[in-house]
């Protein structure tokens, strides 16, 4: 069995795969031929994750953004692609994080986080669990939308039609999907003090 398998899907550190090749005289060489090779794929300095060629796993780009850069979920078009509200796949991954912003260029695409203070960041949040082994957060969809309100620099919704209008036009949000979406996650939002105004307007969109 090759060593690496036992780590499937989920990233790992430098320390960690020079403990499993502890018997190689120059761990670090090893780690480097296999990086060579394609049977682990660099994220950042330190972090890896091993090639599907090893695992034939399907790599989860919202199971390496928890694990890349964090705390952290993933987000705003991210989220909403996941969701199927939005028709466009999203290759690259955003998430928000309570850290400062960082962008990670890797391989495998980029994965961007935006910052959020703590009190808003702890709302909204789902967790997904991959065939029982693996879990990963992610926003609601109410929780994405917010995300996407707060993060928009210059954005100014002072009405339902107006807000109506930036989801449908610019968000392309399949509007027919929100029907049941829970509103008191936007009120929660609102109570952190940003883009009231916006989120008022959201609030009452979900309500109607």
């Amino acid at each position: 069995m090759n060593k690496l398998e036992q780590f499937g899907i989920i990233p790992v550190d430098f320390a960690t795969l020079a403990s499993i090749f502890s018997d190689y005289r120059f761990p670090k060489d090893k780690i480097a031929g296999l990086e060579k090779s394609g049977d682990l794929i660099r994220l950042k300095k330190g972090t890896y994750i091993v090639s599907p060629k090893v695992h034939n796993q399907h790599i989860s780009k919202e199971l390496i953004a928890n694990h890349l850069y964090g705390p952290s979920y993933v987000s705003f078009e991210s989220a909403l692609s996941f969701y199927g509200l939005i028709p466009e796949r999203v290759y690259n991954i955003h998430s928000m994080t309570i850290k400062r912003a960082r962008t990670f260029p890797t391989p495998i695409g980029t994965f961007e986080y935006t910052t959020a203070e703590k009190r808003y960041f702890e709302i909204g949040i789902h967790q997904k669990i991959i065939e029982a082994r693996y879990a990963w957060l992610i926003a609601s969809p109410e929780k994405a939308l917010c995300d996407i309100i707060v993060a928009t620099p210059l954005l100014r919704i002072q009405s339902v039609k107006a807000l109506q209008t930036f989801l449908e036009e610019d968000m392309r949000v399949d509007l027919s999907m929100i029907k049941n979406f829970d509103a008191e996650i936007v009120r929660r939002c609102m109570a952190c003090g940003k883009k009231k105004t916006a989120f008022t307007q959201l609030y009452k969109f979900f309500r109607q």
